[in-house]
């Protein structure tokens, strides 16, 4: 998909903001994207050394990034490529997560277009992101999807009715934004005033020789997970790490988990 390792951080210890699920123990995480998080859109990809295999859900639908290199490597490699519409093929990752790449010709700026989450109640969470989060709706189709942004040059947020349940598997996705510090509280007190749910109130998280944040995490309507995290500190852990993919590597060349549950004639955890 031609995303650039960011970052690569290695936690012996289970996030106290369940940034990994609700696991306990050693995780890793690894941001990758097209460019520095400050002003790109970034997957955090999230690894729990014991957990062998997640059970997906319906709620996150698909990432959108225009790369026909994209395309071309697929082909290239052999990777299943399912053509569902005009220049538009749906790509699936090792864990099934959904990649819609547009073939064409990658962007100067960011090429993730657009993220999708299912809904149960489109009006319900169209007023959740834009009237108590401050989302810009910028287009609607009927009773079926609505396409919102902070921005126009960032990355989107598309809301798609599944006309049913939203099941979030056990894999606990999250999005996430960062903002000045200043909002963090006031957000809060916005969403006890209108009695929505907060999953983690205001508290700061370390990153061991990096900046600690602070970070408050909601749920919406159908409990998507999302994080607004302080801005300032955010920009100094964010910052590209020149060492990510050697550390990545490291990483993963030492990660002797598998034959640890082997030779105690176990298997890993089935979340």
């Amino acid at each position: 998909l031609c995303f650039d390792i960011l970052r690569h951080e290695e936690f012996e210890e289970g996030c106290k903001a369940t940034c990994n699920g609700p696991y306990d123990g050693k995780w890793s995480k690894t941001m990758v994207g097209f460019g520095p998080e400050d002003d790109h859109f970034a997957a955090e990809l999230t690894y729990n050394y014991g957990v062998g295999e997640y059970r997906l859900g319906n709620d996150f639908l698909g990432l959108t990034l225009q790369s026909s290199q994209a395309v071309s490597n697929a082909k290239r490699l052999g990777w299943p490529l399912i053509e569902v519409g005009k220049a538009l093929y749906l790509a699936e990752a090792p864990g099934g997560y959904r990649f819609y790449l547009v073939d064409k010709e990658q962007p100067p700026n960011d090429p993730v277009q657009k993220v999708c989450l299912a809904v149960s109640d489109l009006q319900k969470s169209t007023h959740y992101w834009s009237s108590l989060l401050g989302m810009k709706v910028i287009e609607r189709h009927e009773e079926k999807t609505v396409l919102m942004g902070f921005a126009d040059t960032q990355c989107k947020l598309e809301l798609h009715n599944i006309g049913g349940t939203v099941d979030h598997g056990t894999a606990f996705g999250r999005i996430a934004f960062s903002c000045p510090r200043e909002q963090l509280a006031d957000l809060e007190a916005l969403m006890t005033k209108e009695n929505q749910k907060i999953l983690t109130p205001l508290i700061s998280l370390d990153t061991p020789g990096k900046a600690t944040v602070e970070v408050v995490i909601l749920a919406d309507p159908d409990a998507h997970e999302i994080c607004f995290v302080g801005d300032e500190a955010f920009r100094q852990l964010s910052q590209m790490d020149p060492s990510g993919n050697a550390l990545l590597d490291k990483a993963m060349a030492e990660d002797k988990s598998d034959d640890w549950f082997a030779k105690h004639n176990k298997q890993k955890a089935s979340a």
